[in-house]
């Protein structure tokens, strides 16, 4: 009799019996699978040491190219800094050198002026007053340094023709800090003309009048530099495109030479009191205005005396201005000079200076 666990390890055995066949044919005929548990070498792409090294060594070079690139920058900055200095020196020098004969001149007039005892000085103008007193006469010198052309003009009394006024009532009216008179004038019908050629901001006032007989014009030109002389025609004159000027007699000096005083100048009268006008080669300005009692003769400076003082001054061109009671010299609202008349004259034109 077959007991129960018996039959129950029949039936396994009857049943997994076909698997375990199968198993050992596909054993016996199948391919032969071998299995090498031995891991084999991994070669790497390349050496991560060498390559580290390499990338090292590059940028050991990369920093030695940047360190004399900096320094080879530095030194170029350094010589171009070096360079730019020299540079300002010899620009430096080269002002004050090319300054140096403008003032080595400016003191060689002054010197021949004496001391300023008063003077005016801004970005537009410089004036210097002067005491005159040679011993035969008395008066004042005004040198004027136009640094702009627009701080001198010239204006019609009351601003129109045939209008007169005091050089102090310009200088007021117009804020001028400096004023004298300028051309002489004519006398018709209660009103006062100036003589000759005028011109007033660019314009002929009366119109141009060829030079005739001892007249001549003076002004200042487009540039700020006086001009003036004969002019036998508008074109003339014109060439040298005049701003502002007047007309009287005579001329005193051209070139730094004297010319020849005329006759009737000589005497009439021999002396009395003067305004004048010239400039020097470094077209500064100088302005004689000379004191007198009256226009006797008796007192003043005589044309020649005047002719002799500002040559040896070093003045280059000279031209007389109206005299006798016409004279005057206004500088900060304030009358210098000492008028023949007692009080100054209503005249139609003066010169003003700005501040």
């Amino acid at each position: 009799m077959i007991t129960p666990v018996k039959q129950i390890n029949r039936f396994f055995l009857l049943a997994t019996g076909p698997l375990f066949g199968l198993l050992i044919a596909l054993l016996i005929s199948g391919p032969r699978i071998e299995w090498n548990s031995q891991p084999g070498d991994i070669t790497p792409e390349a050496d991560i040491f060498q390559t580290t090294g390499a990338i090292s060594a590059g940028l050991t070079q990369a920093q030695t190219n940047a360190e004399t690139t900096i320094s080879s920058i530095q030194k170029t900055a350094e010589l171009y800094r070096k360079t730019t200095s020299a540079m300002s020196t010899i620009v430096k020098t080269a002002k004050t050198s090319a300054g140096m004969p403008a003032t080595i001149y400016n003191k060689r007039i002054t010197a021949k002026l004496g001391t300023p005892y008063e003077a005016i000085q801004s970005d537009r103008i410089r004036i210097e007053l002067y005491k005159v007193n040679p011993g035969t006469y008395r008066g004042y010198a005004m040198k004027v340094k136009l640094k702009a052309p627009d701080a001198m003009k010239m204006t019609l009394g009351k601003d129109m023709l045939g209008g007169s006024e005091t050089t102090k009532q310009a200088v007021q009216r117009y804020g001028a800090v400096a004023g004298i008179n300028a051309g002489g004038f004519a006398d018709s019908r209660g009103k006062r003309y100036p003589l000759s050629t005028t011109i007033v901001g660019g314009k002929y006032v009366n119109g141009f009048e060829a030079t005739y007989k001892d007249l001549f014009f003076v002004g200042l030109g487009k540039s700020g530099k006086l001009i003036g002389g004969k002019f036998e025609r508008k074109e003339d004159l014109d060439r040298l495109e005049p701003v502002f000027g007047a007309s009287f007699v005579p001329i005193l000096l051209q070139d730094g030479r004297k010319t020849t005083i005329p006759e009737k100048w000589q005497s009439s009268p021999l002396r009395a009191p003067r305004t004048v006008i010239g400039n020097y080669k470094d077209d500064q300005l100088i302005i004689l205005v000379i004191d007198g009692r009256d226009e006797n003769g008796s007192s003043g400076a005589t044309l020649e005396e005047l002719q002799i003082k500002l040559q040896k001054m070093g003045v280059q061109d000279a031209y007389n201005l109206d005299g006798g009671g016409s004279s005057s010299l206004v500088v900060n609202s304030r009358v210098v000079n000492s008028p023949s008349d007692g009080a100054l004259r209503p005249v139609p034109t003066h010169f003003l200076f700005f501040k």
